[in-house]
């Protein structure tokens, strides 16, 4: 296959499959929705992270393997529900802002926008000043996508439809590299909208019922995931 063809297709088809709803979904806009654009990024590349692992195994052959093993991926989905199951508890266990809090929020939409950017930024600033924040919104983002089972049928599909026993290593490595590019893009996109000032005020008052709401959808995910027959 021409490389053009083969970078055509992975695009079309990998677009269509990071739209699709699902937990790297669900997860990107709770934690968004919940902490705001710095926090929904930041899990955004760890779910891009998680995606290399799938395109580095699938590229060594091990995809293939995966798909057809019963253990592996019953031991994935099991890992990858309960995982879900994890972040889900954490999300109805969401506690009601503190009226303090909402009086904040108000004052700055009354506030002239240069002051009131000013605030956001210093508070987006301030709501992860630590390393290990940082590293924890990462590391659930990256292990939400790498413990999704669907994930070695997926590659195998789609690497099948490109791959070719000659095709040189530097077109594999574009064509991974692309797909994280893609990845990254397309929820960077769901976290600028779901940021937007306007959008973000609407869900102060209610953002404990949100992340309730998410986090019930989250375990719901995990149930089916582990429930459900191959």
């Amino acid at each position: 296959m021409e490389f053009w063809h083969g970078f055509l297709l992975i695009t079309s088809v990998h677009l269509l499959a990071a739209a699709s709803p699902g937990p790297d979904f669900v997860l990107v806009s709770q934690q968004t929705l919940a902490k705001g654009r710095r926090t929904g990024l930041i899990c955004s590349l760890g779910i891009t992270l998680g995606l290399s692992v799938h395109i580095i195994y699938s590229v060594l052959g091990l995809a293939t393997v995966i798909a057809h093993s019963q253990p592996l991926l019953t031991a994935i989905k099991w890992l990858g529900g309960g995982y879900l199951i994890y972040l889900g508890w954490q999300g109805i266990q969401a506690k009601p802002k503190k009226p303090v809090e909402l009086t904040a929020s108000v004052t700055q939409e009354n506030a002239p926008i240069d002051h009131l950017q000013a605030k956001q930024d210093a508070s987006t600033h301030t709501k992860f000043t630590t390393p290990n924040d940082t590293f924890t919104t990462l590391r659930r983002g990256f292990f939400c996508n790498v413990f999704n089972p669907k994930a070695p049928v997926y590659f195998v599909a789609i690497f099948t439809l490109v791959l070719s026993p000659d095709i040189p290593l530097w077109q594999l490595a574009i064509y991974g590299v692309w797909m994280m590019v893609l990845q990254m893009a397309w929820f960077s996109t769901v976290v600028m909208l779901l940021s937007i000032p306007a959008i973000h005020r609407r869900f102060q008052r209610f953002e404990h019922w949100i992340d309730r709401m998410l986090g019930s959808a989250m375990i719901v995910l995990g149930l089916n995931l582990i429930l459900r027959h191959r």
